[in-house]
């Protein structure tokens, strides 16, 4: 008997990958965001193409070379020499996010540009970490006098007094000043994997919210969901972008879900309604 052998959907392969937080492959996991749009990507490019890099930069290293040289060579070949920075003609472009395509293009957002760095440095034996910076993703290293914040869009160091003034507008929107003001060292914490994943896949789906690209928005939303199964709110948007495409049926099961664990939302009593709207809907 012939076996069958079918390879997984994008969002199976995406299933497989995100299902424990040990070992979380992060750049395989974001490389796999682009299959949507690229049904034909082989995601191990990704890899293979950094480890490429990787090779080229550990010449350029002695083996014994201290954190800081390491740091000091590892900005200068990726954003000198490569030339690697943010996509400021086309911020909003979903290319920025997909990074076999940024790989191509030199071109980015802080988040895409900022995994591509943390590959490279981690390869460097150094020890890097995203920060979910509100507006602006970051990375930071620790170094043995201290830690360094780099802006991944354009490669520079931050000071304490800089991150202090770009912090200033979200927290006056925020309410976070004076008596709720609250230190700067907890908007630099380390994220995890996971939270990388979700920040790469929420500004996706703001994208495609915004131009109502509903196909792609169900896509996302989908993702979202393997990812994070207790994001409520993520059923709801689902729901909301099925109904638009005009599936009654799933849009009102993602409603009903969202509905059953957010009771006491602001909005569910909208939501409710729409939910009766779908289920009366002529079939």
């Amino acid at each position: 008997m012939a076996l069958s052998l079918t390879a997984p959907t994008p969002l199976g392969y995406f299933s497989s990958l995100v299902q424990s937080d040990d070992g979380f492959p992060l750049l395989e996991a974001v490389a796999s965001l682009a299959q949507d749009e690229y049904p034909d990507l082989d995601v191990q490019q990704v890899p293979g193409d950094l480890d490429q890099l990787l090779a080229r930069l550990k010449r350029r290293l002695a083996a014994d070379a201290p954190p800081l040289q390491r740091l000091r060579i590892l900005n200068q070949f990726f954003f000198g020499d490569l030339g690697f920075g943010g996509n400021v003609n086309d911020y909003y472009d979903p290319d920025n996010s997909f990074l076999h395509v940024v790989l191509r293009t030199r071109r980015g957002i802080p988040i895409s540009l900022a995994v591509l760095w943390m590959e490279l440095a981690q390869g460097l034996g150094l020890p890097a970490h995203g920060i979910n910076f509100p507006g602006h993703f970051m990375v930071k290293i620790d170094l043995p006098r201290g830690q360094v914040v780099i802006d991944p869009f354009t490669g520079h160091s931050l000071s304490r007094e800089e991150l202090g003034e770009r912090l200033e507008p979200y927290k006056r929107r925020s309410g976070l000043v004076d008596d709720y003001d609250v230190p700067l060292g907890l908007y630099l914490q380390a994220a995890t994997p996971r939270e990388i994943l979700a920040r790469m896949l929420r500004n996706l789906k703001e994208i495609y919210r915004q131009q109502q690209d509903w196909t792609r928005l169900v896509a996302v939303e989908s993702r979202l969901i393997v990812l994070l199964p207790d994001s409520w709110a993520d059923y709801r948007d689902r729901g909301l972008a099925y109904a638009e495409q005009g599936r009654a049926a799933e849009a009102a099961d993602d409603l009903q879900v969202y509905l059953h664990h957010a009771d006491d939302a602001l909005d569910a009593d909208s939501v409710a309604i729409r939910l009766a709207a779908l289920r009366n809907a002529p079939h």
